[in-house]
């Protein structure tokens, strides 16, 4: 059961807010997605990403087919079951991690031969593989297995590589069977607008419940993602769900919403904890910094988020350069609240008519 209705929209932008359903619940656009790679979001636990007020997050079929492997989590009940998360999961179909992460790898017409990261062993990695795999783990909305080529201005090597994603993508959704898992295709086509039309055209002729907008924030320009993002998103039905993949800074969010795109997701605001780094009303903050050394401040005196209810700048500095585990958990609810609140205040916005004054606020501030 898949549903995208859309809510309200922006008179002056292409924004709008809109609502997903799911068989496990509904999902409030625009929304972010926590980054749950191999079926949790780094040090938080399930019940607290709720309370963050996420309802959606994304794992990853590559990983999850890996360790612990997908036949073992559909027969211990699926993946929602499996990690004790009661809403709604998307899964990337693998792709990127199949090319990325592998030391050795062929492409073929029907898949990619890969040696796994973990153990060397030899995989072939199909469209039927990576839909059995999304389906079997119970995977709300499942993407099509895409080759994702590393940032190139040659369009030739572009050309091929999109050539291969349109067949993979029709591949993926004759292997769909039911309607519980709804299925995205991926738009690629690099730098080039030509491109990137052709594979929106293609996508939308083979039919899809939604669109995601991929190979972007890989080595072009930031100005370049942009422009991009809106070219893509400008071309695809605007009935349908649009995916900006691994779009995540806080200005490029507020940008690509912009441009009518209702789902994203990022590793930025975990990472960045774990790193030390913090988003705040006035900017980053890097919490090892010296200067924190007896600041009895919050992170942010303007957040409401558990972190900075209850502890320090100093403190937190404490637990970070001592590498106490704790650490990396209130840094952690500190970004995600962040993120969560951001997406709040985007849909209030575009909901009260305010949405280009808000998206100003943060372009003239440049404190993101």
């Amino acid at each position: 059961m898949y549903k995208f209705e859309i809510i309200k929209e922006d008179n002056f932008t292409k924004a709008r807010t809109g609502l997903i359903s799911t068989s496990h619940g509904r999902v409030e656009t625009p929304a972010f997605m926590p980054v749950a790679t191999q079926g949790t979001v780094k040090s938080i636990i399930p019940e607290e990403l709720q309370d963050l007020g996420f309802r959606m997050l994304i794992s990853n079929a590559y990983h999850l087919y890996l360790r612990p492997g997908h036949k073992e989590i559909n027969n211990l009940g699926g993946l929602h079951k499996f990690m004790n998360w009661r809403n709604s999961i998307a899964t990337d179909s693998g792709g990127f991690q199949v090319l990325s992460l592998s030391k050795k790898r062929k492409v073929k017409e029907d898949g990619i031969i890969f040696q796994s990261h973990l153990d060397g062993s030899e995989h072939f990695f199909t469209p039927k593989l990576s839909i059995e795999i999304q389906q079997a783990v119970g995977s709300d909305i499942m993407m099509c297995l895409d080759e994702c080529p590393p940032y190139s201005t040659d369009y030739s090597q572009i050309e091929k590589s999109l050539q291969l994603t349109t067949r993979w993508a029709k591949m993926c959704k004759e292997h769909k069977s039911g309607e519980q898992n709804a299925l995205f295709g991926i738009v690629q086509g690099g730098i080039f607008e030509s491109l990137r039309k052709r594979s929106c055209e293609q996508l939308i002729d083979i039919g899809f419940d939604g669109y995601s907008i991929g190979g972007l924030g890989i080595g072009e320009e930031p100005e370049r993602t942009h422009e991009l993002i809106e070219y893509s998103s400008g071309l695809l039905p605007a009935n349908k769900t649009r995916y900006a993949m691994g779009i995540g800074n806080p200005l490029d969010i507020i940008k690509s919403v912009c441009y009518g795109v209702d789902l994203f997701d990022c590793v930025i605001p975990t990472r960045n904890a774990r790193n030390g780094t913090l988003f705040t009303n006035n900017g980053k903050l890097v919490i090892k910094n010296a200067q924190f050394t007896n600041d009895s401040n919050p992170i942010d005196e303007y957040c409401k988020c558990y972190t900075c209810k209850n502890y320090s700048r100093a403190y937190l500095r404490h637990l970070y350069i001592s590498k106490e585990i704790l650490a990396i958990r209130l840094l952690t609810m500190h970004n995600l609240y962040f993120f969560s609140d951001l997406m709040t205040s985007i849909r209030d916005a575009i909901k009260d008519g305010t949405f280009t004054e808000f998206k100003n606020r943060f372009e003239t501030a440049e404190v993101i």
